[in-house]
């Protein structure tokens, strides 16, 4: 999809966000790319590599003027470069801003709002441990937008563009919004990770416990997602067996007192997610 009013993009910190984006963005060619900038000459060149356009610095004097800036940077650094950014003098009224956190909300970017530029972020909801395969395959990713009007008319028209769903939420409902994710994302993991230790805790072979655990989580997740949550859910507490539930809340948090107190958090939802079923 090539643009009719493409502006061009800078891109700050280009990470594994910033070069799937990057790279979708020039494949569809929605933005022109200019300038990759990372914190290293060799990082900054392998990320160009990666997106396939774009030239690679590493320092905010290298920079070239740009309409559309992208900050992929961690979070704990969009308010200070987007400041760093703006004191240079690299910032101007009418650019567009916009940073990729899922917690943070457009307000991060106020120093670029004082000073009349258009501000936003954009999140695409998805896991980025394996770049190459999501570079492949991001048509249909959900991705979140928030921010100003202005930005937003140019950035809903891109993300679209390079086959994301957009979907357009409120600044103030960020930090909850992202808190979905990281439940389904990164609690998961470590939740997994949890079930493997007690499988082996019981004596069950690594390699083995993996093979249990796979399949009823790969089963579990594809029932939440045709059957919907409720009618998902199987084990002692589906089937009222309370009893069994206690006795096990008691033998693992003498096993791991920090499991016993995760398995303990999840009986009351968990019940009434049961009384949910049909």
């Amino acid at each position: 999809m090539n643009m009719p009013d493409k502006k061009n993009l800078n891109i700050i910190g280009a990470g594994k966000v910033g070069q799937v984006l990057g790279h979708l963005f020039a494949q569809h060619q929605v933005f022109s790319m200019l300038d990759v900038c990372n914190r290293s000459a060799t990082s900054a060149e392998r990320a160009v590599a990666l997106i396939g356009a774009g030239r690679a610095v590493n320092g905010a004097a290298q920079l070239r003027a740009a309409e559309v800036w992208m900050l992929s940077v961690p979070d704990d650094q969009i308010a200070t470069t987007c400041q760093a950014l703006v004191d240079a003098g690299m910032i101007q009224a009418g650019n567009i801003l916009f940073h990729c956190s899922g917690a943070k909300a457009s307000t991060a970017l106020s120093a670029a709002s004082a000073i009349g530029a258009a501000v936003a972020s954009v999140h695409p909801v998805c896991s980025f441990a394996n770049v190459a395969h999501l570079a492949r395959n991001f048509s249909g990713t959900v991705c979140s937008l928030e921010g100003d009007e202005m930005a937003l008319a140019s950035l809903l028209p891109a993300m679209q563009g390079i086959g994301a769903r957009t979907v357009q939420i409120s600044a103030a409902n960020k930090l909850l919004y992202h808190a979905g994710s990281v439940f389904a994302s990164n609690y998961l993991v470590s939740l997994l990770e949890l079930a493997l230790q007690a499988y082996q805790a019981a004596g069950i072979a690594p390699e083995l416990a993996m093979a249990m655990a796979q399949p009823l989580a790969q089963q579990s997740l594809s029932n939440v997602f045709q059957l919907g949550p409720a009618q998902a859910l199987t084990g002692p507490i589906a089937r009222g067996d309370m009893a069994t539930v206690i006795q096990q809340q008691q033998v693992v948090t003498q096993w791991n007192a920090q499991a016993g107190a995760l398995y303990q958090a999840f009986i009351a939802p968990t019940i009434d997610l049961a009384a949910k079923k049909i």
